[in-house]
């Protein structure tokens, strides 16, 4: 059974949204260093992918309008958000304060 989006941001760990387009070249961009931040610190944080085509009820929920849009929940509640390629040292400086 899959879970629900509520579900995986919903813990106490922080969770690392990418709501992302497979047609986007700056979502391309954003992958590997996602997957090298998720490598780093798979045990202090959560990162999941949001396709926007495929998922569209969560995008307009949370009024995501271009991608790669980067999303930060915390027990649930959205902490951070920001708009485009982010370098993972920007990306930590945006986590730490969640960790």
């Amino acid at each position: 059974m899959k879970a629900s989006f509520q579900e995986l941001i919903g813990g106490d760990k922080p969770t690392l949204v990418d709501f992302f387009a497979t047609w986007c070249q700056p979502c391309k961009m954003q992958a590997p260093i996602l997957e090298q931040l998720s490598a780093e610190m798979h045990d202090r944080i959560r990162i999941i992918k949001i396709d926007v085509d495929k998922n569209p009820q969560i995008a307009q929920s949370y009024q995501i309008q271009g991608v790669p849009t980067l999303a930060i929940f915390k027990k649930g509640q959205l902490v951070w958000r920001n708009s485009g390629v982010h370098s993972k040292p920007q990306l930590l400086q945006a986590l730490t304060p969640f960790l």
